[in-house]
């Protein structure tokens, strides 16, 4: 007995499905990308904390951002390149460790979404109240609204690991490259309805409250331009939000394939590259995308850089 105990605390995972030519390539290629992702969202984040004049709620609330995508990536990349050499089925995690992984996974993924709602509403303000900016966005709303986004999604994944870690296991498979809440659940043999239908509820939501939140803002933010006849303001209004509404899409867009694929069973190869890509293509391009095309960012960037020189 205490044999079978302890073997079903060692899951069998599935990880990253390469042939063994491909394994390097792949290794290689992932390490690049995990390194990118982490130099360029901890260096953002640094350069703002260290410089004063970039010390304002745009620019702090975006290091929410790096922070959860520096994350994500730490959550799923360095376990896919351990075990990228490991044969598959020798491929063992204890339950645990997958089940923190699943949290994690999915911590990050619904964070994503609170961050940039948090961010639209920075926006909002910004444009369409100007002269009660600094009254509305004072460092006390800026670190609620911090708090606010990660707190509320810690409390639904929470509840959404809860309801899978409460059922009995009688399988060691993950039939996926990573663990997630999925995977936790489909190892039991009891009825799962409540875990499909909480957890297709809250990604329903958490999707459905971004997107509208955001279109809203952001149609809000168009008409307040179009109405203005400043073109300075509405050209450096309108630069700053296609920023954020190109972030916004890459990590919506990357979301919804992974659950309409879900959906399609002998798509299941696409969908599990598709979870691994969006654990890997927001976090490598919203760092970039901010970086660059945010005037005051970019002028550090070079000064840094000429200073080097």
């Amino acid at each position: 007995m205490e044999n079978n105990t302890f073997n079903m605390d060692i899951l069998q995972l599935e990880g990253l499905k390469v042939s063994p030519k491909s394994s390097i390539p792949a290794f290689i290629l992932l390490l690049l990308i995990y390194i990118f992702i982490m130099v360029s969202n901890i260096g953002l984040v640094v350069l703002i904390f260290m410089e004063q004049s970039l010390h304002q709620p745009m620019y702090l609330l975006f290091c929410n951002m790096s922070i959860n995508d520096a994350f994500g990536a730490t959550v799923i990349i360095p376990r896919l390149l351990s075990d990228i050499f490991i044969p598959g089925t020798e491929r063992y995690i204890h339950y645990i460790d997958c089940v923190i992984q699943a949290f994690c996974a999915h911590f990050h993924g619904g964070t994503s979404h609170t961050v940039l709602m948090i961010m639209a509403f920075d926006r909002y303000v910004a444009v369409c109240n100007p002269l009660r900016y600094t009254i509305i966005m004072t460092n006390r709303m800026v670190v609620a609204l911090s708090v606010s986004a990660w707190a509320v999604v810690f409390f639904l994944i929470l509840i959404l690991v809860s309801l899978s870690i409460r059922l009995s296991r009688c399988r060691q498979v993950v039939l996926n490259p990573f663990c997630d809440n999925a995977s936790l659940f489909k190892l039991s043999c009891e009825n799962i309805i409540i875990n499909h239908i909480y957890g297709l509820s809250i990604a329903m939501v958490m999707m459905f409250a971004s997107m509208c939140s955001v279109t809203l803002t952001y149609l809000r933010i168009a008409i307040v331009c179009l109405s203005s006849k400043n073109k300075v303001l509405n050209s450096k209004a309108l630069q700053t939000c296609a920023t954020h509404l190109a972030v916004y899409i890459i990590m919506f867009v990357s979301g919804a394939i992974i659950i309409i694929l879900h959906r399609f069973s002998h798509l299941s190869d696409h969908r599990k590259l598709a979870s691994i890509m969006f654990h890997v293509v927001p976090p490598s391009m919203n760092a970039v995308i901010y970086g660059l095309q945010i005037k005051a960012v970019r002028q550090k960037l070079m000064i840094i850089f000429n200073r080097k020189k």
